[in-house]
């Protein structure tokens, strides 16, 4: 939504812009206005496009908002000699992420156990765990 927003008013600051600098090489004989205007007129899309491009490729990406929460959960995790085996975690919303986590273990915890760990991270909205013994 911020986007489209952004986009309106940006298409029409350049179109006012225009307008002015046609007005501009009109009225005082300017030829030279008109191009630079189209000249500042492309910088403005520019870094609209440049700052749309910059919020958005971390939501297309899966990208998680706090890289060290991983970690995080591996340490969470990985208390009393148990150990992560595989872990996931992606954004599903804003504030909202979902875990994937592999435990491999000595002790005869169930997954209770790491589900109580983990529920510490209020961001973690969707946790699933697998339990496996340590051979």
């Amino acid at each position: 939504m911020r986007a489209a927003i952004v986009h309106v008013l940006a298409d029409a600051t350049v179109s006012v812009a225009v307008i002015g600098g046609l007005i501009l090489a009109w009225l005082f004989g300017w030829p030279w206005i008109d191009p630079l205007v189209g000249i500042l007129g492309a910088l403005v899309i520019a870094s609209w496009s440049a700052a749309l491009i910059r919020d958005t490729a971390g939501v297309l990406l899966d990208m998680i908002p706090d890289p060290h929460m991983a970690d995080r959960v591996r340490k969470a995790i990985e208390a009393d000699g148990d150990r992560v085996a595989d872990l996931h975690l992606w954004r599903l919303g804003p504030g909202h992420l979902g875990v994937i986590v592999s435990v491999v273990t000595p002790s005869a915890r169930g997954e209770a156990d790491y589900r109580a760990r983990l529920a510490r991270f209020s961001a973690l909205s969707h946790v699933t765990i697998e339990v496996r013994r340590a051979a």
